[in-house]
């Protein structure tokens, strides 16, 4: 018999999802996620670890079924693998069904062992082009081969990678062809993302940078063979396979083709702070309920339920009539993509 969800938004969707930034520091300034000179926040502010494991545990018995770690780069977090060592309790006792992350794959090469010794199976790695040059005017501070290091740190541990790439006209819409046959030749699935709204930018670069996923798919079609597929990794990718190759290559469009029906899934900051959808600056304070009750979880649960019941039913996101709406102040690496 089939336990009923616990958390049900008001939209009649269970929530099973959760996606956690540990920290808004990262070793890049990737351009569409955060400012060169970024301001971050203090200490004091942040969520310990131990916080942290004590929120992410509270929402696993409510019925959360996926964690994604997430940051800025959550690598970079000094004590982050005693996190997830911590957090690996809930998938030998059954009750988290998958822990993985998010990461810009800088750290790969220190971590990647002891990342699949905690029961991480699958890693999430954000690159968008192959392209050093390129690679550093993105990222600002990365260096391409680093990460090229730590996606192999990642296959050797026996890791399933899948890349992560923002589309961005003008920037990598040339080697469209390049990241698959790339990903296609290590066996790693890819999904390309539109670059959304978020942050310190100006009209003009979102709409320049904007490279609609129909076209990406369009362009991908006049050499491949595409069929829809029917997988779900539990986030808001839609799928194809290439017939020629069987790779998996997904399409995650919050703009051309919004996914908001089947959203399953809500944000947790550094700072405690629950954002219902990326795309609304809504947000609930947890860590108040965390902080003033130290020894009792029961207050916990009961603001994790309130939040869940303001979760709204879509985002605003919008880049039609040439202008750009419903844009968030926030910078993307506040709540972690």
């Amino acid at each position: 018999m089939t336990t009923p969800p616990k958390l049900v938004d008001p939209f009649q969707r269970a929530i099973t999802y959760l996606r956690v930034s540990v920290t808004d520091r990262c070793d890049f300034r990737c351009v569409y996620c955060m400012s060169e000179n970024m301001t971050f926040l203090p200490k004091k502010e942040l969520l310990t670890l131990e916080e942290l494991d004590r929120l992410c545990s509270a929402f696993v018995s409510q019925g959360v079924r996926k964690l994604r770690i997430t940051g800025g780069e959550p690598l970079v977090r000094r004590g982050i693998m005693g996190f997830f060592e911590n957090m690996s309790r809930h998938l030998d006792s059954g009750a988290l069904k998958e822990l993985t992350l998010t990461t810009n794959g800088s750290q790969l090469r220190k971590y990647a062992a002891d990342l699949a010794r905690f029961g991480v199976r699958r890693v999430n790695i954000s690159l968008d082009t192959l392209d050093p040059a390129k690679f550093a005017a993105i990222t600002r501070w990365g260096r391409l081969a680093q990460v090229l290091d730590g996606i192999e740190a990642a296959l050797e541990a026996g890791l399933r990678v899948k890349i992560n790439s923002v589309a961005l006209k003008g920037t990598n819409d040339d080697e469209l062809f390049d990241l698959v046959d790339w990903c296609a030749r290590k066996d790693m699935d890819l999904t390309f993302i539109e670059v959304m709204p978020m942050g310190d930018i100006g009209n003009e670069d979102r709409l320049d940078q904007y490279w609609s996923l129909n076209d990406v798919r369009a362009e991908l079609a006049s050499r491949h063979s595409l069929s829809d597929s029917a997988e779900s990794s539990g986030g808001p990718a839609r799928y194809v396979r290439l017939k020629e190759s069987g790779q998996k290559v997904g399409f995650i469009t919050p703009l051309s083709h919004n996914f908001c029906e089947s959203c399953n899934r809500v944000r947790l900051t550094c700072t405690g702070q629950l954002f219902q959808c990326l795309g609304q600056e809504g947000e609930f304070d947890l860590r108040r309920a965390l902080r003033e009750h130290p020894d009792d979880d029961a207050p916990i649960v009961e603001a994790i339920h309130k939040a869940i019941a303001l979760k709204p039913k879509g985002h605003d996101f919008d880049y039609s009539r040439q202008q750009v709406s419903g844009q968030m102040t926030r910078h993307m690496s506040h709540t972690g993509g």
